[in-house]
């Protein structure tokens, strides 16, 4: 019986497989560095070290540690809540929908995971309008865009004034939340966001 001769396929890594287990592993270390030494002290060289990869790896996807740092943010957040693009609730009633946003909104400001990267991109946001631009392009407008759809249906089931301009109402919930948070100065509450909606909607003026 003649032996019969088997050959096997050389094995190639899988490249896409490989790069994107060190585009992941780049992901949670920018993440990690920021949240525990702040975006001051996180470096390029930093983050290939947590990641187990070469730096010029990194500098390969990325122009920066901004640059990593945003899209590993918009990895973080894209899916997570309401306030970034995961739906706004409409449940017929606009106060409801709102206090339901912004409580989340105050959930994720005051997370660990989150906090730490949020105010890191803010800050490298107003030192380098790159990053800036594009930290208001993915990840502030098309949160707010949301709010702004919102106010819209609510003008049309007549829950809101059809002669206000969506966006400008758009920042009366969302402008004071992020003022109390960047100042640190007084606690980031539910209660605190329950008003903001209760005075956006109602005003200042005595009722009855």
């Amino acid at each position: 019986m003649a032996e019969t001769e088997t050959t096997t396929e050389p094995r190639h890594p899988d490249s896409s497989r490989r790069s994107e287990r060190s585009r992941r592993a780049i992901y949670e270390a920018a993440l990690d560095l920021v949240t525990e030494v702040g975006y001051a002290r996180t470096t390029i060289e930093g983050i290939a070290s947590r990641a187990g990869v070469g730096k010029q790896t990194i500098y390969r996807w990325w122009p920066s540690k901004a640059a990593v740092l945003l899209e590993a943010f918009l990895d973080l957040v894209t899916p997570v809540d309401p306030a970034h693009g995961a739906g706004f609730p409409d449940t017929g009633d606009l106060e409801a929908d709102l206090k339901a946003v912004l409580r989340a909104s105050v959930d994720e400001l005051t997370d660990p995971r989150y906090e730490g990267p949020t105010r890191a991109l803010a800050a490298a946001g107003i030192v380098d309008e790159t990053v800036g631009a594009e930290f208001l392009e993915k990840l502030l407008d098309p949160g707010l865009r949301l709010y702004t759809e919102r106010l819209e249906a609510a003008q049309e089931a007549g829950e809101a004034d059809p002669g206000i301009d969506p966006r400008i109402a758009t920042e009366l919930f969302v402008g004071p939340l992020l003022h109390r948070w960047l100042l640190r100065t007084l606690p980031l509450t539910h209660d605190y966001t329950d008003r903001i909606v209760e005075y956006a909607l109602y005003g200042l003026r005595p009722r009855g």
